[in-house]
């Protein structure tokens, strides 16, 4: 194969992983704000403590997706490896995600509901693009590609032709 249809094939790949992705995070996304604005409006929580709870739920829900969707092509012989970077990735994404948060209502005072969920909705956004080329780089590895060059079958293990 060319260099040119190479980067095609490869260019698809990250075209349609960035896609799947997106849909198990759209779903997190919509998990996320829903619980942050039921949480908010029927608790005394703090914003930021909220935010976390819902951060929380979300990352549970977006696990599923990632394994059983996006990544359920990628190697499964190691999923305490899996879910220990998994979970090590997403608080740094709890983190960047709530720290925006933080900021705009106790740095600047910004915390009114629709200002809370337009920094909820910003964290989540810049947080998503540390997720997607930390999980894709060291969560969900991906297989080492058949030595023959023929496609490997979902159901088939790393390793066994």
């Amino acid at each position: 194969m060319s260099e040119e249809g190479a980067l095609r094939v490869r260019l698809g790949r990250l075209v349609r992983e960035a896609a799947k992705f997106g849909a198990v995070g759209g779903v997190g996304l919509l998990v996320n704000l829903l619980v942050f604005n039921l949480v908010r409006h029927v608790t005394e929580l703090p914003v930021v403590r909220a935010s976390i709870l819902a951060t929380v739920v979300a990352i549970a829900c977006n696990y599923v997706g990632f394994r059983y969707f996006t990544y359920r092509d990628r190697d499964k012989t190691r999923r305490t490896r899996e879910l220990t970077l998994f979970l090590l990735f997403s608080v740094v994404g709890l983190v960047i995600e709530n720290g925006v948060l933080y900021t705009a209502t106790y740095g600047f005072g910004w915390d009114s509901p629709l200002q809370s969920n337009v920094f909820k909705f910003l964290g989540i956004a810049i947080a998503t693009l540390f997720r997607f080329w930390s999980y894709r780089s060291w969560v969900f590895r991906a297989l080492p590609a058949p030595a023959d060059g023929a496609e490997r079958s979902d159901s088939e293990p790393a390793g066994i032709r």
